[in-house]
């Protein structure tokens, strides 16, 4: 019995509708497993070249020696000619959420960062009322 996603290779879709390179990229995961589709992720499909991003050079390497039996496994479930090779790059690397730095009245480090502009105006008045401004603007 062969995986529906073995018809889904031969069969030539509508324009509009699912196309070779979103049914490769999702037969990805069921063919690799969670763990490891949770650190590389296929990206697009290019002519019969697979292209897959990986966490790093790590991944990468551990992947490109198991490539040969992951395009077998491919192409068990999409079809010969689908998927002939695969591609991995190193993804770029991602910022982590951070928290943000509040700056306190009294704080002189977060008065430099907030006030920085507003030291080069000379005349008092105007420079209170610009820092009035733009904290009304900022809330």
């Amino acid at each position: 019995m062969k995986p529906a996603s073995a018809l889904f290779g031969k069969l030539k879709f509508p324009v509009d509708s699912v196309t070779l390179e979103q049914v490769a990229c999702a037969a990805w995961k069921a063919t690799v497993g969670k763990k490891i589709a949770s650190h590389a992720r296929a990206l697009s499909l290019v002519r019969t070249h697979l292209i897959v991003e990986v966490d790093d050079a790590v991944w990468k390497f551990q992947l490109f020696s198991m490539s040969r039996m992951i395009v077998t496994q491919l192409e068990k479930r999409l079809g010969a000619g689908v998927v002939s090779d695969i591609e991995f790059r190193v993804a770029a690397e991602r910022r982590h959420p951070r928290r943000a730095q509040s700056a306190e009245p009294g704080d002189l480090a977060g008065a430099a960062c907030i006030s920085d502009d507003a030291n080069g105006i000379e005349d008092p008045v105007l420079r209170r009322i610009y820092k009035a401004a733009r904290r009304r603007e900022s809330a």
